[in-house]
């Protein structure tokens, strides 16, 4: 007779939430993921849950699989999505709002593997190589556990963890620390703001991007922008059709940003991809949608 894991099956809400962020890049769709996986754990019979040795494996593999199956609904739901569509941007635990004080429980770790870079290199993998990479790269399971929550084999599933590695490894190293990156923003804010284009243009990559994420909800380019000097000119351009901005330094997704309010609410979300010291790639989300949580007036 085996002994049942002692454990509450709510303590691994935590783990789950942060595992299927990882899989799907959108929070409110991680949230659905892991409470579908509770809904299925407390459908089954007693008997059934009382049998299952290790709940958080079982809780896992169900999590997993609910998200792979909705990485592959919302591959069909993206092209059709209107504009760039960019994974949902998440702050420091200490900068939620009070419009969404969350259980703990539901709160990202924040690290490499949420950076927006890290998170918009992902949305390029299959769904199954993105489940299998997660798992397996970030989450250090082994390729057997990994076979048994995808249905296939040790060997496929290094196969694809192995095609994802090499996609993410083609994404150029921030060589910029942390507090240098914050430095930049700072500029990049103080530029912004007094609509300084030429200031704009010498912290931005000569070949630097910028993608914006409205979901046709708001008025946002329906391409990426790329260019410093086309960049500055375009961030100049919206700050001057918005007046009475209040732009605040943010972390979003574990990095050095930017939030815009106007009137007291949130209208744009920045994250900033840097590198020897210069911007390369700047995410704007501004789809309301994916701004829930940060829908609150926060303090300069």
């Amino acid at each position: 007779m085996t002994t049942a894991d002692p454990r509450p099956v709510t303590s691994e809400r935590h783990r789950l939430v942060n595992l299927a962020y990882r899989m799907l890049g959108s929070l409110s769709e991680a949230e659905d993921a892991v409470q579908e996986t509770y809904a299925r754990w407390y459908a089954l019979p007693p008997q059934e849950r009382d049998a299952i040795r290790t709940p958080a494996a079982w809780l896992t593999t169900v999590a997993s699989r609910v998200c792979l199956d909705l990485l592959g609904s919302a591959r069909v739901r993206r092209e059709r999505y209107v504009g760039q569509w960019l994974p949902e941007p998440i702050a420091e635990p200490a900068e939620w709002g009070a419009g969404r004080q969350a259980d703990p429980a539901d709160r990202i770790t924040l690290d490499e593997s949420v950076t927006m870079a890290f998170l918009v290199v992902l949305e390029s993998l299959t769904p199954a190589e993105r489940v299998a990479f997660v798992l397996h790269e970030v989450f250090g399971y082994a390729f057997p556990e990994v076979a048994e929550i995808l249905g296939r084999t040790p060997a496929a599933c290094r196969q694809l963890a192995t095609s994802a590695r090499r996609r993410v490894r083609a994404l150029p190293a921030a060589t910029t620390p942390v507090a240098r990156q914050a430095d930049v923003v700072r500029d990049f804010r103080r530029a912004w703001e007094a609509g300084d284009v030429a200031a704009l243009i010498g912290l931005l990559d000569p070949r630097a991007t910028a993608v914006a994420d409205g979901g046709g909800v708001v008025g946002a380019v329906s391409g990426p922008v790329v260019g410093a000097e086309q960049i500055a000119r375009y961030a100049v351009a919206i700050a001057a059709m918005a007046p009475g901005l209040t732009i605040l330094e943010r972390s979003v997704n574990g990095r050095p940003g930017l939030v815009a309010q106007r009137d007291g609410a949130i209208v744009v979300v920045m994250a900033f991809d840097i590198a020897d010291g210069r911007v390369r790639n700047i995410w704007g989300v501004r789809n309301p949608e994916k701004l829930r949580p940060w829908a609150v007036k926060l303090s300069p």
